[in-house]
């Protein structure tokens, strides 16, 4: 077991150790009093940035949170490092900006999520989640449950939603595996920055370069596709550039795509892992699908973290802050903190409250698309344990990122 002063969260060594010793290392950091600065690596060839300072209980992520003029979005990034100009080109989306321009965009794309087109998207979520089904009823029993299942579901409401053609799903998928690929040698290449830059930047140009050309096609017309709404809103004069419209789809295809169908990975593993959890889902679906779905998100943090910067001197719960520092609010140990949730390693789908942050903290980052991601994990997995009850996943090959909570792989046995 490590010591306080052992843990290095900037290690990638760190985030290779199995879950049990990471959330034992973070409750020690829980307990420690005051907040422990971490160095930072260097953002390619230069010098190493100045360090962070870990947020990893639940007030202090839920007050960061809450306080966007003191603990900002918009300055660096929400990388540790601060982001290169070549690709906060794409990635310089509203989750790394403050207001007013924070929420001109968000406005914009509120306005665009009318309730109409949500409960349009939420019937279609049935009907995908049940060929999603069929297909596994004429298949072979056995696979790999993410591209089988999880990654299919978010990733053609998403595509839908924008109306991006079916010809280009792939590309989607492939871009947004690279985005969010942290450190895994599947998707980037080990230890060559430029290259993973290159390689980072390709995947921003492919996403944002599909959906500026169909924005371009749209423009002035009367479609019904997030692409047209977007494109051709104006609210008080206000309307989104390429170049946003562009780095919100990165944003949507990203963080709709790769977090929902984690959460479903992760789902099914846990429901294998704990079948006394599943039996009792099992015996009152729509009873317990609310909570276990809750459970779900706070148990795994799919999303493990974000950066904040101080905007000026302050304090946090009693925490001096200095302007200009670095603080990474860390989701998946705020949602294992002992004070606000009793047996936090339990899995346990009846508990409440759940006031996990899973979904990012209070404030104006919460997601933009929980409503949509709860939906999708609920219907796929009342539409799955209605045709395949005693389906079984084995053991997950996981994503190697300090950022997002992954599994590239599931094994799954339809018994």
């Amino acid at each position: 077991m490590l010591k306080v002063e052992d843990i290095d969260l900037t290690d990638w060594a760190f985030w290779e150790r199995p879950f049990a010793e990471r959330n034992a290392s973070f409750r020690l950091l829980r307990e420690h009093d005051g907040l422990r600065h971490f160095r930072e690596l260097p953002a390619g060839f230069g010098e190493p940035g100045p360090g962070y300072k870990a947020l990893v209980t639940h007030a202090d992520v839920v007050e960061a949170s809450r306080r966007p003029q003191d603990f900002c979005s918009g300055q660096g990034a929400i990388s540790i490092p601060d982001m290169p100009t070549e690709v906060h080109e794409y990635f310089g989306s509203m989750i790394s900006m403050d207001d007013p321009r924070h929420a001109k965009i968000r406005r914009i794309v509120s306005r665009a999520f009318s309730p109409r087109m949500i409960q349009r998207f939420e019937d279609q979520v049935e009907t995908v989640a049940e060929q999603i089904v069929a297909d596994l009823k004429a298949g072979k029993g056995t696979g790999d449950f993410v591209p089988d299942v999880a990654c299919r579901l978010p990733l053609k409401i998403i595509c839908d939603m924008m109306g991006i053609p079916e010809s280009a799903y792939h590309d989607v998928l492939d871009a947004s595996n690279v985005i969010l690929a942290g450190n895994d040698p599947e998707y980037l290449p080990s230890n060559d920055f430029e290259g993973i830059m290159l390689k980072l930047a390709a995947a921003g140009e492919t996403l944002q370069n599909l959906v500026q050309e169909l924005g371009r096609e749209r423009k002035g017309g009367d479609g019904d596709d997030l692409i047209s709404l977007l494109i051709n809103a104006n609210i008080d004069g206000e309307s989104l550039t390429p170049q946003e419209l562009g780095s919100f789809f990165i944003l949507l295809a990203v963080a709709g795509n790769e977090t929902t169908r984690n959460a479903i990975s992760h789902g099914l593993h846990l429901f294998s892992r704990f079948p006394d959890q599943r039996a009792l889902l099992l015996t009152d679906y729509e009873a317990h699908a609310p909570g276990a779905i809750e459970e779900i998100v706070r148990f795994v943090s799919p999303v493990i973290w974000m950066r904040r910067t101080a905007t000026r001197d302050t304090t946090l719960n009693e925490h001096e802050i200095k302007a200009g520092e670095k603080l990474v609010l860390y989701y998946g140990s705020a949602n294992r903190d002992a004070s606000v949730f009793t047996d936090p390693d339990a899995f346990d789908i009846t508990r409440s409250p759940n006031p996990h942050v899973g979904f990012g903290g209070p404030g104006p980052h919460f997601c933009l698309g929980a409503h949509l991601a709860r939906r999708e994990v609920n219907v796929m997995f009342r539409r799955l344990y209605a045709a395949f009850p005693n389906i079984r996943s084995g053991e997950p090959d996981r994503l190697f990122s300090n950022f997002i909570n992954g599994i590239k792989h599931l094994p799954y046995t339809l018994t």
